[in-house]
């Protein structure tokens, strides 16, 4: 299978497995799959979140995710246990699509990695 049908087929496979689990089966989009990585990473998926922490949580899922393609790189968790990045390398300049597909498989990786797919 080439390598664009089988992160397809995985992105599928992670879409399916998180819209039955948190939105009762309604399709959830590339942005509240991040969101639900950021509640994972900083471990209190139960909180009440304002919405400047709401986009903390989004940057936490980005660099999470992008930490394995060499982009960022985990420092430590703070007081307040939220974990904190250092950047290695800046992102290259990307198109729309390109982002998209880059944030798709960094996604898939990212729930391979955790054996949930």
């Amino acid at each position: 299978m080439a390598r664009d049908e089988e992160l397809k087929k995985q992105w599928n496979e992670v879409v399916a497995l998180l819209s039955n689990k948190f939105a009762e089966g309604e399709k959830l989009d590339l942005d509240a799959i991040i969101y639900i990585i950021g509640l994972q990473e900083k471990g209190s998926i139960n909180a009440n979140y304002e919405k400047d922490d709401k986009i903390n949580l989004m940057h936490i899922a980005i660099c999470r995710l992008l930490e394995p393609f060499g982009y960022y790189e985990f420092d430590y968790f703070d007081e307040e246990g939220w974990p904190h990045y250092t950047v290695l390398e800046k992102l290259p300049p990307l198109k729309a699509g390109e982002q998209s597909v880059l944030m798709k498989e960094a996604v898939v990786q990212y729930f391979v990695e955790k054996d949930v797919i």
